[in-house]
């Protein structure tokens, strides 16, 4: 408890009369809770009944509600106190019920005594609205997310000002430009600590929970705090060892708002799940692009004659080395394919400019102007916290005063500045790392994590838009894939795919070794063979475990386990092949799905193959270009299932230019 006071009153009849009946006496507390804070308000006499817990309800008229929650519904069995301790393992946030609407007073039991208990996560506060009564005494109204405003808190013995500043030690608030009463919670503090439990160790609290797991040195951070979470829902009744599906659904609806998978219950769902997508062809990958190989395609102006086979060769097999530093600029965006070398010049001339006049920006901050900027502030706070432990075993980045973390710190202080309203948000810094190093060059790397982060601007968006869409999509694609898999993992409650959430978020970049990840990214940033080849990538992951998975009939505590466990450990050169393999699969499909298709971007009318030919001549139709479907579509395997030497030979020489 990091704040308490007594004396703090709703009013159930503020503004019909002054009756003493009228004033509900009770204890408002700010408690910190692992890595959550909640508000919790109560009656005197009331501070330890979880049963009268309230529930804001609304309908479809915005009417905020009081009602009861169900007495079910706080069960914790006999073994579980009804304290503050037991309450937080179950409620984390205000949850929402729509009730009849009624004429509005509080609500009461039989013997007369009101409940209006009520308690929120600061996670889901929007706005606090104060003001000074003429008796003298201060007021304030908690709006959450939504617009749901809680009941009116009266401090008659003190004021408000303590509250508000313990609150200002979790959130950043600010005062609204168009009402000076009202104090706006910048949700980008709220979200960054979202992120934290991806990224961070866990509290003392909470490794204390899981000293005694054997697991515990091998499992990642994000399977720690999830499995934590999740275990807090799960009876101790070993009867009860998994919720219905109904219940982890609405957990995980209350993690990611708005996220809707299928959980077997979309009509007409069925009939695409029962398409035959036929075997996967087996596919090779060549050797990473030379400099020689770079320089033959570039004309004397430094012109790249053939983008096209260009981009298949490096999808086909990254990059060497050396050609990193100039082609990631390319695929990036950076440089423009058509432009010349002096006219890359000039616009590195120019980017240059540009970032040390925004740099130059934060740099000539002063002290006091940052006292009164308290997102800039923000900002700079988890930055630094990221940026000191991002990559630190990279020589690049390990030791202490080392250039690479000031010249990392400095871009995403800078970033700050090139987009203030995204500003940052943990996990960036991961994103970065990698450019950073193949660059090792302050500007390059900026402009070029400009780009990258053009692409995954949604994923670190409050609203998580991009991270809804991604695991959506990826469900799709998973149950064409293997409707057999996605079934057994409903059954596991884990069909939101959840513990693919890492994955996507920094696409891949905690889960393969430093160099594996350059080679990644690289071939994901052709935009080959498809649109989202990432999820392609998640699919071929998953498809590899499954086998394990079903065999040894994980349940939701195994599946999360054992994909963690996958990091550090995933073949890159393999996942690749089984990508681009099911890509293939997909592609040559004649009945493919409409949602399947827009989400790969392949024309339904582009997915038959001609069978006379041998070659896709509608390929064209694509959303990559035909000669890149040729060249990937037939196998490069002998009769015996081995590659041979002049197979390599004619598959090297088929990758010519269109």
């Amino acid at each position: 408890v990091v704040y308490e006071q007594e004396g703090v009153f709703i009013h159930s009849s503020c503004g019909k009369n002054d009756d003493q009946d009228s004033l509900i006496a009770g204890i408002l507390r700010v408690i910190e809770k692992e890595n959550e804070v909640v508000v919790d308000w109560r009656p005197l006499d009331e501070t330890l009944d979880t049963s009268n817990i309230l529930c804001a309800g609304k309908d479809s008229s915005s009417v905020v509600e009081w009602t009861q929650t169900p007495k079910e519904k706080c069960s914790r069995g006999a073994d579980r106190p009804s304290s503050y301790e037991a309450e937080w393992d179950m409620v984390t946030t205000v949850s929402f019920k729509k009730k009849p609407h009624s004429n509005g007073d509080a609500t009461t039991h039989a013997n007369g005594e009101s409940k209006w208990s009520f308690l929120f996560s600061l996670t889901d506060l929007k706005s606090i609205k104060q003001n000074k009564e003429g008796m003298g005494w201060s007021y304030l109204v908690f709006c959450l997310k939504d617009d749901v405003k809680l009941p009116a808190l009266h401090f008659h013995h003190g004021d408000s000002k303590p509250l508000i500043k313990c609150l200002e030690n979790h959130v950043a608030l600010n005062e609204s430009p168009h009402d000076e009463r009202v104090l706006l919670v910048k949700t980008q503090k709220s979200l960054s600590q979202s992120f934290e439990n991806l990224f961070d160790e866990p509290s003392y609290g909470l490794l204390q929970k899981w000293k005694k797991d054997p697991y515990i040195v091998t499992m990642g951070k994000f399977s720690k705090v999830t499995n934590y979470i999740v275990g807090s829902l799960r009876s101790s009744d070993p009867s009860n060892q998994r919720r219905p599906p109904s219940e982890m659904a609405d957990f995980f609806n209350d993690t990611i708002p708005g996220l809707k998978i299928n959980q077997q219950e979309e009509p007409g769902f069925e009939v695409i799940t029962r398409i035959d997508l036929g075997k996967q062809p087996e596919v090779s990958r060549r050797e990473p692009v030379s400099a020689e190989e770079w320089a033959k395609n570039m004309d004397s102006e430094g012109r790249i004659l053939d983008v096209d086979y260009i981009k298949r060769l490096i999808f086909k097999g990254g990059l060497c080395h050396t050609l990193r530093k100039e082609a990631w600029k390319f695929l990036l965006g950076y440089f423009p394919w058509n432009s010349t070398k002096e006219e890359r010049a000039n616009l590195q001339k120019r980017k240059t400019d540009e970032y040390f006049r925004m740099k130059l920006q934060w740099k000539s901050v002063s002290e006091e102007q940052e006292k009164r900027n308290s997102r800039l502030r923000d900002y700079r706070s988890l930055i630094e916290k990221d940026v000191n432990r991002t990559d630190r075993t990279n020589k690049f980045y390990e030791g202490e005063d080392n250039p690479g973390l000031i010249l990392l710190h400095d871009i995403l202080m800078t970033y700050c500045m090139y987009d203030f309203d995204l500003g940052y948000v943990q996990g960036m810094s991961d994103l970065l790392s990698p450019v950073l190093y193949v660059m090792e060059n302050e500007v390059d790397a900026f402009w070029c994590f400009v780009s990258y982060m053009d692409q995954m601007h949604q994923n670190f968006e409050e609203q998580m838009q991009g991270m809804k869409t991604q695991l959506i999509q990826l469900s799709h694609l998973l149950r064409l894939l293997d409707s057999g898999f996605c079934s057994y993992l409903e059954s596991q409650d884990s069909g939101y795919l959840y513990f693919c959430f890492r994955w996507l978020l920094i696409r891949f970049k905690r889960e393969f070794s430093f160099q594996d990840i350059l080679r990644l990214w690289e071939v994901m940033w052709t935009e080959l063979p498809c649109q989202n080849f990432h999820l392609l990538l998640c699919c071929a992951i998953l498809e590899s475990e499954k086998q394990q998975i079903m065999d040894k009939h994980y349940g939701f505590n195994e599946i999360l386990k054992h994909i963690n466990e996958l990091s550090m450990k995933i073949d890159v050169e393999y996942i690749l092949c089984k990508a681009e393999a099911i890509s293939m699969q997909m592609m040559n499909c004649k009945e493919l799905p409409q949602t399947v298709s827009e989400i790969l971007g392949i024309e339904n009318s582009s997915v038959t193959p001609d069978s006379d030919t041998g070659e896709d001549e509608s390929a064209a139709e694509l959303s990559c270009p035909a000669s890149l479907y040729q060249s990937i579509s037939t196998p490069v395997v002998a009769a015996n299932g081995t590659r041979d030497d002049a197979q390599q030979t004619a598959e090297t020489q088929s990758l010519t230019p269109a």
